[in-house]
């Protein structure tokens, strides 16, 4: 694969992970893909979005339901009613200094209760109850209590997305947040990958970490929610 290749599917990850390594989360009706929905909110559509393509989506969906968009075009026809939008950007690894962490622990099935209530708390992104099904989730404990994490969500094909850094509120400023990025880019970076993530464009601290960590902004791109037409 060219480098131009390998960077291409980043202009519609959700579609080629759906398409490619995530397949198997995916649900189908004609041209439209999407995450099964205890699993994520995302929604995969080719580049080339017509008429159809937008009645396969909203048939998959359902009527007068909320759909996350994102890329560089969000614009549905007429009939589908905006909801929120933002701007955002997708970064990438540009130098990070990939290392695991020994106070690290992988998350899993009987952490799930714990994840889910530590994204209440935080809010980092969307996350549904198998959220963590997608790839492999690292947090640290204080006092047997999860009060940090990350972990992996899209899967374009040779890359894996860094997602849901969260740390809470009574343990911040203890560097946890970078710590765990680091130790998830060594997985990923491990099986071959290249690491990537998003982060909303208002997040300056976010955004300013990523960058001494050593990430660097490929672009910038749109999240927004629309809700599909009524019958």
């Amino acid at each position: 694969m060219t480098d131009i290749d390998r960077y291409t599917v980043l202009d519609n990850p959700a579609w080629h992970s759906l398409n490619g390594p995530h397949a198997h989360f995916a649900q189908a009706h004609g041209a439209a893909r999407r995450y099964l929905p205890d699993v994520s909110v995302f929604v995969g559509l080719p580049d080339d979005r017509d008429g159809d393509v937008w009645r396969d989506l909203a048939s998959l969906v359902g009527s007068s339901v909320e759909v996350p968009i994102t890329g560089a075009d969000v614009s549905p026809p007429p009939g589908w009613e905006p909801v929120t939008q933002g701007k955002g950007v997708q970064m990438v690894d540009d130098g990070v200094d990939a290392r695991p962490d020994t106070d690290a622990v992988v998350l899993g099935a009987a952490d799930a209760a714990e994840m889910s209530e530590l994204v209440a708390r935080t809010n980092p992104g969307p996350w549904r109850t198998r959220t963590f099904e997608l790839g492999t989730y690292l947090g640290i404990r204080r006092d047997g209590r999860l009060v940090a994490m990350a972990g992996e969500r899209l899967h374009p094909p040779g890359w894996t997305e860094i997602s849901a850094v969260c740390t809470d509120a009574a343990h911040r400023g203890q560097g946890l947040a970078a710590r765990l990025v680091r130790a998830v880019a060594h997985n990923i970076r491990s099986r071959g990958d290249q690491v990537l993530l998003h982060a909303a464009a208002t997040n300056t601290n976010a955004i300013r970490l990523y960058h001494a960590l050593g990430f660097r902004i490929r672009r910038e791109t749109t999240f927004a929610v629309y809700r599909t037409p009524a019958e």
